[in-house]
């Protein structure tokens, strides 16, 4: 497998790095925060080499009723951007909403991508956004309109750029705090990003 794996940090791919050094058909890039720098890295990283699949490996938050604890790792089951669309005063406009698909062919998707790399057997539905949830008020309106259990800020622009290549895309993420009113004291992304890489290994190592 000529696997592509996309951390936003070092700290997210320090044990892939230490760990997969001598195996070949494994690429990491570092693409750095957000969906843009993940988009621009994934993208340059597909043209240089073409690339079988794509795995995210990072850390998220979990939605309050996902019921999901700290230190758990999740798959994404499917990645939606949580704020592309519109405001309006009977409540937010997703893409499918305003008729503009973000991939049209060969099938339209509109916010929600489909994941095709499960490497974890607990799945969930992820949420990507440009900014960090930091209230409880927040956190579960976007969990009620988008039906999504983790949060993260890079996953769907993978996935994005991913389907527009026609290559398979996974996600992994350790959760390193529940999605609440902002406690970065509670966080625990150390172990969070080591539980995550620890799973991709052992799914690296059966594939």
């Amino acid at each position: 497998m000529n696997l592509l794996i996309c951390v936003a940090t070092d700290l997210e791919g320090s044990l892939l790095r230490e760990r997969l050094i001598t195996t070949s058909g494994a690429r990491i890039i570092v693409t750095g925060v957000g969906p843009v720098n993940a988009a621009h890295s994934a993208t340059v990283a597909i043209l240089a080499s073409r690339p079988s699949a794509i795995v995210v490996c990072g850390i998220g938050g979990a939605y309050p009723s996902a019921g999901l604890r700290v230190g758990e790792v999740v798959s994404a089951s499917s990645e939606t951007y949580g704020d592309l669309g519109a405001q309006s005063p009977s409540g937010f406009l997703d893409m499918k909403a305003l008729g503009f698909p973000i991939v049209k062919e060969p099938t339209a998707l509109f916010n929600e991508l489909p994941m095709q790399l499960l490497p974890t057997e607990t799945r969930g539905k992820f949420v990507t956004l440009s900014t960090c949830t930091g209230t409880d008020a927040t956190a579960r309106e976007i969990e009620t309109r988008t039906g999504g259990a983790v949060e993260n800020m890079e996953g769907a622009a993978v996935a994005h750029v991913a389907h527009l290549h026609g290559i398979p895309v996974g996600e992994v993420r350790g959760i390193s705090n529940i999605v609440t009113n902002r406690d970065v004291k509670s966080w625990r992304i150390k172990e969070a990003a080591t539980a995550a890489q620890e799973a991709l290994l052992h799914w690296i190592d059966r594939a």
